[in-house]
């Protein structure tokens, strides 16, 4: 049977057409005594715990909550807002990073009947106040005292009405003194005392009831890597399929093996990812809560390892750069000797080729087990020795590093989607991964091509054009910005919806599958008129041993340059080996010429898998590795291209001369 056949006949509680808020109450009816939020000690002072809502979780470990006991913070929560005055439609942003108020926070606002307007938690001053105001934001829940006061800072030029701590300010400080001395200003945990008294059952399904899977959800702002951001407009209803379409591609349908992994109740995520992006909004969040399924926060990005260990997840959802990061810890903990790292690396040789066989034979799986022994289970191990199977998005992942996790009995399911789409368009099944590419499209979106945008290769079956989508998960615009909305719309042939444009060029392969080939904004056209999609090439690095990141430049250039950011520990470690003294400063280590004719090396070999277009000719080292922090990359990890050409215009520039 066609596996959209399959997902599209597929009945399941989890599937139904409600809003937000009514899903999560039916689940927490399901699933009332099942673990639904694990929480880590030590971190936060929460002000729930101090207000003796939940008890405190044990430092550097995780605490429980059952979905009984999250829904009824939700419901406090829901009453508190409107006792604050919340109405239905009323914006409430949420300014905070990941962790478990951000899920209760989000739900009340839901079923509050408000919208939430997300906000990225290092977001500056300015871009605060130009999402809170843009939105018209008439409340806003904020992490902690250093958020609170990013608001107050800006809060003449915007129109709120409160503002919500999670955390307990400590004594004596600004933002204790904000909460005891103004009447606007409080922390949850007294919001949900405060719902707690004005709770009615009676009219908080009232308020549930008069919600419609047609009304405004939330406004997510895309990531801003082409200019301002803008405000997407999702429903209930774009969230509401998009989490049926995912339940339908991972859920127990009764036609998968009984032993394939599922989304369902006895799934635990790990959550990381920022929930202000919608990637991990609807996988991590909306998704889990339908399916019933325990979703623990991870402390931070620099303590997965640690979190993993005492999670021991069966899934989790993260974008490439993550992956790669987590493949280069292993690497780097597997080079503390000659004969670890020989063995690592022959490893990591029989992974990929196990992989790639359909039919190993008897030779190559003794090696695979071999391996396995050696390598492989410790890689497992150190994930909590428990995963499923891991979903990457919001970004290209390298195939080759995709097939090696898979050839460690890791499976990482690649898949694709925009926050206009909320978001989740394609994504690979966990019966039938293909490395490489994106997945088939999920049930009830439907695809097409402009092919006026396209890409050539050898390694090209399909046909190729920028993807336009339509379907129940897509956005109808962006808020109050018609002009952008028309722009992103082209009208269908047929009469029926119109198509959203995505600005991707993809191909979509005879066996249904799609393979993502490049922005169609990023493709450099140099100027010998040839096209060269730059992403692919940058994934040719992500594995590498000596480079941390590559950054493909040649638009409007005879030929292709980059911008490559050398692993400068991985470096001088090959320095140390061969007897070198390198600089101890990273500015001078790039410019050191041993160090650029071993880094030629690795570019001369990736060279080899691409036409001569296609090929780096000129390179440039540079020091400051690309992070959200420094803005060269955006929350979700992708380059802002603008910003780091502009960061090393004079590189680039030297490049061509």
């Amino acid at each position: 049977m066609d596996i959209r056949e399959a997902e599209r006949g597929f009945d399941h509680p989890v599937i139904d057409d409600d809003t937000l808020p009514a899903m999560f109450e039916a689940s927490a009816e399901r699933n009332a005594a099942e673990v639904a939020q694990r929480y880590k000690g030590g971190i936060y002072d929460r002000s729930l715990v101090a207000e003796g809502v939940i008890p405190e979780a044990p430092a550097g470990d995780f605490a429980d909550l059952r979905y009984e006991e999250t829904q009824a913070i939700v419901r406090n929560l829901a009453a508190g807002f409107r006792d604050l005055g919340v109405e239905a439609g009323d914006r409430v942003g949420l300014f905070a990073d990941t962790r478990m108020e951000w899920a209760q926070a989000d739900f009340g606002v839901l079923a509050a009947g408000g919208v939430v307007n997300t906000v990225y938690s290092g977001s500056s001053e300015r871009q605060t106040e130009y999402l809170l105001g843009d939105a018209g934001a008439d409340g806003v829940v904020v992490e902690n005292g250093d958020l609170l006061h990013k608001v107050l800072n800006v809060e003449d030029d915007l129109d709120l009405s409160f503002v919500v701590v999670i955390d307990q300010p400590a004594d004596g400080s600004g933002a204790a003194a904000a909460i005891r001395d103004r009447d606007d200003v409080f922390t949850l945990g007294q919001l949900h005392d405060r719902g707690a008294e004005a709770f009615d059952e009676d009219a908080y399904e009232g308020w549930l009831d008069e919600r419609d899977p047609d009304d405004l959800a939330s406004l997510v702002y895309t990531s801003g890597t082409t200019g301002q951001p803008k405000g997407v407009k999702l429903t209930h209803h774009n969230f509401r399929s998009n989490v049926n379409q995912c339940f339908r591609r991972f859920g127990p349908r009764p036609d998968r093996d009984p032993d394939m992994p599922t989304t369902d109740t006895d799934t635990v995520a790990l959550s990381f990812l920022p929930l202000a992006h919608v990637f991990e909004r609807l996988s991590g969040h909306f998704l889990m809560f339908a399916a019933g399924a325990t979703i623990a926060y991870a402390e931070s990005p620099d303590t997965l390892r640690e979190d993993f260990k005492l999670v021991e997840p069966t899934t989790f959802t993260s974008v490439p750069r993550v992956y790669e990061k987590l493949y280069a810890a292993v690497r780097e903990q597997a080079s503390e000797s000659p004969l670890k790292q020989r063995i690592f690396e022959w490893a990591v040789d029989v992974a990929r080729e196990y992989e790639r066989t359909d039919d190993p034979g008897t030779l190559l799986s003794l090696k695979h087990d071999v391996g396995d022994k050696l390598v492989y289970s410790s890689v497992r191990e150190a994930l909590g020795d428990n995963v499923d199977f891991f979903v990457s998005g919001g970004g290209s992942l390298s195939e080759d590093l995709c097939r090696l996790f898979h050839g460690m009995g890791i499976p990482i399911l690649e898949g694709y989607g925009l926050t206009e789409t909320a978001p989740v368009l394609s994504v690979n099944p966990i019966e039938d991964p293909k490395p490489g590419t994106i997945g088939p499209p999920v049930v009830d979106v439907e695809t097409d091509l402009d092919e006026s945008i396209g890409v050539m290769g050898d390694e090209i079956e399909g046909e190729t054009g920028e993807l336009l989508v339509r379907g129940p998960n897509v956005t109808d615009g962006y808020w109050e910005k018609p002009d952008e909305t028309a722009d992103a719309f082209e009208e269908a042939e047929d009469g029926g919806e119109p198509w959203f444009r995505t600005g991707d060029v993809v191909e979509i392969r005879p066996d249904g599958y799609i393979a993502f080939r490049e922005r169609a904004k990023q493709l450099l056209k140099l100027s010998t008129g040839k096209m060269v999609p730059p992403g692919p090439i940058e994934d040719a690095f992500a594995d590498n041993e000596l480079i941390e990141q590559a950054m493909v430049v040649g638009d409007a250039r005879k030929f292709v340059g980059a911008l490559i950011v050398p692993a400068f520990d991985a470096v001088r470690a090959w320095g140390e080996r061969e007897g070198l003294d390198l600089p101890a400063d990273d500015d001078e280590l790039c410019h050191d010429d041993r160090v650029r004719d071993r880094i030629q090396a690795e570019v001369e070999a990736i060279n080899e898998s691409f036409e001569s277009h296609e090929q780096i000719k000129q390179f440039r080292l540079v020091p400051e590795e690309f992070t959200p922090e420094n803005d060269l990359l955006t929350p979700t990890m992708k380059k802002k291209r603008r910003k780091i050409l502009d960061r090393w215009s004079d590189e680039v520039e030297d490049l061509y001369e």
